[in-house]
């Protein structure tokens, strides 16, 4: 059964926020050219990241390396699991109000989810990538958007959200744990945050940027138990949502 789709996240499930044709003119690409290139997006995730992935090196693979890469991949994720990525739309529209930081956006489906949501005030959009940075500032300006998404590099030390989204990311971080914990700082007493995370570097090593250490993993959950309290919702994704203890 489908829930039910606010009419201002209704262009998702359409065309995913004009998402082919925001990739085909910020890169400058024909149709073919682009079809082509979401096809072989995860396997060229995979390559680069088994020849040039380095924990030690971890900012500088996402903000140099992987330059426009991460666009096809996201984007062939986005545009072929529109019901999956419009759930978790679903999730931030029923929570997401105030300021909202969107941590690691990537190409900026939650962020814009999230800017059209009535109760939000603006929203934050974080990414060390400054091709996604740039791609999210095209989309935003061609959505009417531009003057209530903001883009920054770094999540901001010294200000509060009421509403904190990441997605797909802690996984890549070199400590997912005091990412958790610098949220916990941020969130506003009354606030949400919805996460997800995958700790697996896939079943044929197709993630080799991803943690899997059992021990990293234990203390991560331990931190996130401490810390946040889980809040029921229904859509059938792997994001949750919580708030603070």
């Amino acid at each position: 059964m489908t829930p039910p789709i606010p009419s201002f996240l209704s262009s998702f499930w359409q065309d995913a926020f004009n998402l082919k044709q925001h990739l085909q003119e910020f890169l400058h690409l024909d149709v073919k050219t682009l079809e082509s290139k979401l096809a072989a997006s995860q396997k060229q995730m995979a390559e680069l990241g088994h020849k040039d992935f380095d924990w030690q090196q971890a900012t500088a693979f996402y903000q140099d390396r992987v330059k426009d890469a991460y666009l096809f991949e996201l984007g062939a994720w986005h545009l072929t699991s529109h019901d999956y990525i419009g759930n978790t739309l679903l999730l931030i529209a029923k929570y997401a109000q105030g300021r909202v930081l969107d941590f690691g956006g990537g190409i900026g489906t939650h962020a814009i989810g999230a800017a059209l949501c009535p109760d939000v005030k603006e929203v934050v959009f974080c990414d060390i990538n400054p091709i996604n940075r740039d791609f999210v500032k095209y989309r935003a300006k061609q959505l009417g958007l531009e003057n209530k998404i903001i883009l920054c590099e770094e999540m901001p030390n010294t200000e509060s959200f009421d509403t904190i989204v990441c997605f797909d990311v802690l996984e890549h971080l070199p400590d997912p744990i005091q990412q958790l914990l610098k949220f916990h700082q941020a969130l506003t007493d009354e606030g949400k945050i919805i996460l997800n995370w995958y700790f697996f570097k896939g079943f044929n090593q197709e993630f080799p940027f991803h943690h899997d250490d059992k021990q990293l993993i234990e203390r991560f959950f331990q931190t996130l138990q401490t810390k946040f309290l889980e809040i029921f919702h229904p859509y059938l994704i792997t994001s949750r949502c919580y708030r603070k203890w």
